[in-house]
């Protein structure tokens, strides 16, 4: 084994530096999610070769590939922080977004927003889904 060998080997967690760190998730359909991206939610999107990368203010980025057995997820993929859920949800709705109404333990209202923080469990959320069937979601930060 070679010196480089046996030191990347004893290398511990701590030792290694993650930056930049993305998360990713798929569609069956790289132009409808552009355009859904770009045009409706109004984020900046860059086509790379492999797929779009969803570019925010403060750095962050998303990345979004195409796979031909697409499945949705089941569980939310992408939060987005709003300071008004209430607004937010309004705006989107305006703009053709449906929002998902569940019942339950996450009941929401006619609008589709789950009052969390007034039920003390957890934040006010509202979801919806992308042209590929993915969770979104508003999630609601106070400050």
């Amino acid at each position: 084994m070679t010196q480089e060998a046996v030191e990347r080997k004893t290398q511990t967690p701590q030792e290694i530096s993650f930056t930049k760190a993305f998360s990713s998730f798929s569609v069956n359909d790289l132009k409808k999610a552009k355009n859904f991206y770009a045009q409706t939610l109004g984020l900046e999107v860059k086509e790379q070769p492999e797929g779009l990368e969803l570019q925010f203010e403060d750095g962050q980025s998303i990345f979004i590939y195409p796979k031909g057995d697409h499945q949705a997820a089941t569980f939310t993929v992408l939060n987005f922080p709003v300071a008004d859920i209430r607004a937010a949800v309004d705006k989107l709705a305006d703009a053709g977004i449906n929002f998902e109404k569940f019942g339950a333990e996450t009941k929401t209202d006619e609008k589709g927003i789950f009052w969390g923080e007034k039920k003390g469990h957890g934040p006010n959320i509202a979801w919806f889904k992308d042209p590929a069937g993915n969770f979104l979601s508003l999630i609601e930060i106070a400050g």
